[in-house]
């Protein structure tokens, strides 16, 4: 059954090639096209397009339809293009010429829309949560752990020292900024499209005001010419989001990979984490990590995926938007993941204490004993040449008890500060 059937076949290889795998992808957004379902039922009856007692049959069969969703036994077979032409069959079959009346004054376009919208808000919102596990994890991690010092590097030269307490509380601060975008996505998704129709609007005197309150949004996207101009555009807004996160993500588990080698040995973890080698009985391999750094560079290409398929496209629906659900729906699946295993791994986290007991890492306080000449009066050209002399010459003593005192130091990591910025 297709909406737009007039009475004649399609070739199968058109109809394979055009559905693609809409009807997987559909099944994971079924649910919301149930709610916006009902929403508009209730707006029909409202306007008097249909009676009470067809609103009444209408709500209660798309909550069973809703049922068999949440149960998981719900099916788009393939003589169904989507979950759309599915439910409203289903709707015909079990309630008559009243199942026919719910395609009134909407269009697939719409549909897909408000259901798309729905999804994304459900999802940025899990997103955001998951994301504030891993933040609170790092902030805690970095608490315990903030007297324990670390080597730091610029240009993977030893270069200064930091410490546990900061690298983790860095990429928890870091996943604020990332928030900032996921937020931004989700005031875009929180937009109603309903009512659009195929992009132009409807001569019928629906009630959008009533719908977008139905459905919870905190608005509509008024003009209905831009309401389907946003399709691709939300899922980019997203996608947005989900990159930065990634992006985060993906910088941390390269410093596990480096952290977690014999050459650096500052960090490790239980076996359970690791794998090992077919013909290497000493290896523990950070595969968990390896893996959430590739998938997470693979996220950082879903905007550019999503600007190829929609940036040259005029205004008005194209059959081109029916590629956006492919490439977002995977994406907000595997950062889920990612953020999932890589807060399961860190709660096991077993940190060196020693590291710093190794001479070679004394070369890390050569900047804090400059300093401290500098403190005692000595211009800070004159103790630089000073220090790069004994340096070059052997006789460098390092001042390993050093403070740093300021905001962001790791004498002063201003946790507190950093957990207050993340606001809800």
């Amino acid at each position: 059954m297709k909406l737009w059937d007039k009475g004649f076949s399609t070739d199968k290889k058109i109809d394979h090639f055009t559905v693609g795998n809409d009807r997987e992808l559909d099944l994971l957004l079924a649910k919301y096209d149930i709610v916006a379902s009902k929403a508009h039922a209730k707006m029909l009856g409202k306007i008097g397009l249909i009676t009470a007692q067809e609103t009444e049959s209408l709500v209660k069969e798309l909550n069973e339809i809703a049922k068999t969703i949440e149960k998981g036994t719900f099916v788009i077979e393939d003589s169904f293009e989507d979950m759309h032409s599915k439910i409203e069959f289903i709707l015909t079959k079990k309630l008559g010429d009243t199942g026919k009346k719910i395609h009134t004054a909407r269009s697939r376009n719409d549909q897909v829309l408000v259901a798309m919208h729905l999804y994304l808000k459900d999802e940025l919102s899990e997103i955001k949560s998951e994301v504030k596990v891993l933040f609170n994890l790092l902030l805690n991690l970095a608490d315990k752990h903030k007297n324990v010092l670390l080597p730091g590097y610029t240009h993977l030269q030893i270069a200064m020292p930091s410490s546990f307490g900061l690298w983790f509380s860095a990429y928890a601060e870091s996943l604020i900024d990332d928030l900032y975008f996921v937020d931004a996505a989700y005031k875009i998704a929180d937009q109603n499209p309903l009512g659009s129709a195929a992009g132009y609007g409807s001569s019928f005197p629906i009630d959008r005001d009533f719908t977008t309150k139905e459905m919870g949004f905190a608005t509509q996207k008024f003009n209905v010419v831009a309401a389907q101009m946003g399709r691709g555009k939300v899922e980019k807004a997203a996608a947005f989001g989900i990159s930065n996160v990634a992006a985060t993500l993906s910088k941390m588990a390269m410093d596990i990979c480096l952290y977690m080698s014999q050459n650096f040995n500052f960090i490790s973890f239980p076996d359970e984490l690791t794998t090992g080698s077919s013909i290497m009985p000493h290896k523990k391999n950070p595969d968990v990590f390896e893996l959430i750094r590739g998938k997470c560079n693979k996220l950082q290409s879903i905007p550019n995926q999503l600007i190829l398929i929609t940036n040259n496209l005029p205004s008005g629906y194209h059959r081109d938007l029916q590629l956006v659900k492919e490439v977002i729906i995977p994406a907000i699946q595997d950062v889920k993941a990612c953020l999932e295993i890589l807060t399961f791994s860190l709660k096991e986290v077993r940190v060196n204490e020693t590291i710093l007991d190794d001479p070679k890492y004394d070369y890390l306080f050569s900047v804090d004993t400059l300093n401290e000449l500098v403190l005692n009066g000595v211009p800070f050209r004159d103790a630089y040449k000073k220090m790069g002399k004994e340096i070059n010459e052997g006789t460098f003593s390092p001042k390993k008890d050093i403070k740093h005192t300021h905001q962001g130091s790791l004498g002063n990591l201003c946790l507190q500060e950093i957990r207050n910025k993340l606001v809800d």
